[in-house]
């Protein structure tokens, strides 16, 4: 509890000791009599006490041309009820109010607090070496390629790659996985995850900005200012519908006893037009109170900031809760093969020529590749298994969509796919295995071709189970792979659809295609990490990204991003999105539907200023101990 809340509960705390001997004195619960105006100023005393700041806001509201606001209500119900002779219930619904709103700056402090404590990621220092000993560092002063030191216990303030070390590393921040993960000499590891045993030296690949805790931070920093439909709606909703109520409010006091007056119906069941009046206006003032909008223009936003807290607990980013919202709207899912479903772990599995041999065909491969950061770049070097001379090389010419045109020790080389070969002039061989087949051309002749194959995601076909099971009608592969291969993926993982051998552009036009299957509120999802998976992200109704190994591009031009690259998220990412819209849903049929009747029964003298405490403050309190429950979703 921070110092203004605990200001507020010494208030509340003063105010009913103050009050509650006074009410059943004025009840005559208590053998004790005292005049009118006694009574006045001894209820005065607990009513300033407690809402001296709903007044002042009231006043400053009007003074500044926002008149109709939550303050205005309180101000106008209490004063009326004092002015009435209702001292008790005038101070009843202040006190009670205010115990409501200690109780919402509460539960909305510690949603915020669960939320700061899940994404405590954010590194405080750099451990660098300078003359043999470790100094304490900011981490944006740490320049690209430095070695810095995590000792056990510390956070990893870079991303980078171990040097020197094994230890292991706890990513729950990261990627809400509790299960530490082993790292050694080599491995590439992301910042704000945190060492638990060995010492680490490691190579930064990245600087502060760029590294993956300051990119979440980011993220969730400005999911805020992205607001959903549904909390637009009762934005607008409350700045229309608070004047309403105070208008009707104005009217129930005035216009029942001017028919009353005027057709003396009803008027036998008063005393006086006196207690006419009165008891009016004692129901106008009741009614402003039940009015209060609180409940629904609290709760929704919590709702959808505790929504986006449990998703980041479990390894989901979502980067506003319009994305939440449009999330729980998706019936078709398009995804990218490389990286997404299959692991992008390219390995040479087979080579074919005719009549080079085997060394050389790859040796020719992996020097014209030389250049390249591609996946099948990197495995062709990989498998070739020697240090690659650059000065070998040259005239290097990439062919969109086809492959890699180059000079290797004099020769013509051409390496890439059949479409390359028909481009030079060699006519390819088939395969009959299935991967993705590299072709090799030699001074315009064929030489033979290079079996690269990937593997599956072990949660790939459970993913798409978990897909179908949360409501996804179509799934479908995007890839630029050839269709034997695109076929074996879909087949084995379970989609219902793929379209084989697209270019970046025809990835574009195949979501437009699928854009335009997507009726209604069906919306489209596309599933990405690659550079060139940047536009498809940015069409899609919802762009999802992998953020272990997924590209910048790729994570700034998406939605929502997945901390572990793990497409099993996907799914409970869409079953939190729907969970925290049922939420929402539920606290406006509640709140709103309480405080219709409850106003009903207002207008026609049943509920009193207590029902109106229960109506508002009551209401409130529920409401938002059920938004809370949206942080706890993690396990959906």
């Amino acid at each position: 509890m921070n110092k203004k809340q605990k200001k507020l509960l010494i208030r509340i705390i003063v105010s009913a000791v103050f009050f509650v001997p006074l009410y059943l004195i004025s009840e005559e619960f208590v053998p004790v009599s005292l005049p009118a105006p006694a009574m006045l100023v001894l209820f005065l005393i607990p009513y300033l006490t407690v809402g001296y700041d709903i007044l002042r806001k009231a006043f400053l509201g009007i003074k500044n041309g926002r008149v109709f606001d939550e303050n205005f209500l309180m101000t106008i119900a209490t004063i009326g009820a004092i002015v009435l002779g209702e001292l008790g219930e005038g101070v009843a619904v202040m006190l009670l109010y205010q115990v409501g709103e200690l109780f919402q700056s509460y539960a909305v402090g510690k949603s915020r607090r669960n939320i700061s404590e899940l994404m405590d990621i954010r590194p405080d220092y750099a451990n660098i070496e300078v003359d043999g000993e470790l100094e304490q560092v900011d981490p944006d002063e740490v320049e690209i390629g430095s070695i810095i030191v995590v000792k056990p216990g510390e956070k990893v303030p870079l991303d980078g790659v171990i040097e020197e070390g094994k230890s292991a590393l706890n990513t729950s921040a990261l990627t809400g996985e509790s299960k530490p993960v082993d790292v050694e000499e080599g491995t590439a590891v992301l910042s704000g995850s945190v060492n638990m045993t060995g010492v680490l030296r490691i190579r930064t690949t990245a600087g502060f900005e760029e590294s993956t805790a300051s990119k979440i931070l980011d993220l969730v920093e400005n999911a805020a200012s992205r607001k959903s439909k549904s909390e637009n709606f009762i934005s607008k909703f409350a700045r229309v519908y608070t004047p309403i109520v105070c208008y009707l409010a104005l009217a129930l006091a005035i216009l029942p006893p001017l028919f009353i007056l005027a057709t003396k119906i009803g008027m036998a069941g008063y005393a006086s037009t006196g207690a006419m009046w009165g008891d009016w206006i004692l129901r106008a003032c009741t009614f402003l109170v039940i009015s209060c909008p609180c409940a629904v223009v609290i709760s929704i936003p919590l709702s959808f900031f505790a929504g986006i807290g449990g998703a980041s607990n479990a390894g989901v980013l979502v980067k506003g809760s319009n994305y939440l919202e449009t999330l729980s709207e998706v019936r078709v899912i398009a995804f990218d093969k490389t990286g997404t479903i299959t692991k992008g772990n390219f390995e040479v599995t087979g080579i074919h020529h005719n009549p080079m041999e085997d060394h050389q065909l790859l040796e020719y491969a992996a020097l014209a590749e030389c250049h390249s950061s591609h996946p099948i770049s990197l495995s062709l070097q990989k498998a070739y298994g020697k240090k690659v001379d650059p000065s070998r090389v040259s005239d290097i010419q990439e062919i969109s969509g086809k492959g890699i045109l180059a000079k290797v020790d004099g020769h013509d080389i051409a390496v890439g796919n059949e479409k390359l070969m028909n481009h030079v002039g060699a006519e390819a061989k088939s395969c009959h295995h299935v991967g993705t087949i590299i072709h090799v051309a030699l001074d315009g002749a064929y030489a033979g071709h290079i079996v690269i194959s990937d593997e599956l995601k072990p949660t790939a076909r459970e993913a798409m189970k978990q897909l179908k099971k949360a409501g996804v009608e179509k799934t479908v592969m995007l890839t630029g792979d050839a269709r034997a291969v695109a076929e074996k993926v879909a087949a084995e993982v379970g989609l219902t659809d793929f379209r084989a051998e697209l270019l970046p552009a025809d990835k574009v036009t195949a979501v437009e295609e699928l854009l335009k299957e997507c009726t209604g509120n069906r919306r489209l999802a596309f599933v990405g990490d690659g550079i060139n998976d940047a536009p498809v992200l940015s069409r899609a109704d919802i762009g999802i990204a992998m953020g272990a190994l997924g590209s910048d591009a790729a994570i700034e031009a998406a939605d929502i991003v997945l901390m572990d690259d793990d497409p099993l998220k996907i799914a409970k990412a869409i079953k939190i999105s729907r969970k925290c819209l049922g939420i929402v849903k539920q606290n406006i049929v509640f709140a709103l539907g309480i405080k219709i009747l409850c106003l009903l029964l207002a207008a026609v003298g049943i509920a009193n200023m207590w029902v109106a405490i229960i109506a508002d403050v009551g209401v409130m309190i529920l409401a938002v101990l059920n938004a809370i429950r949206c942080l706890f979703v993690k396990n959906l």
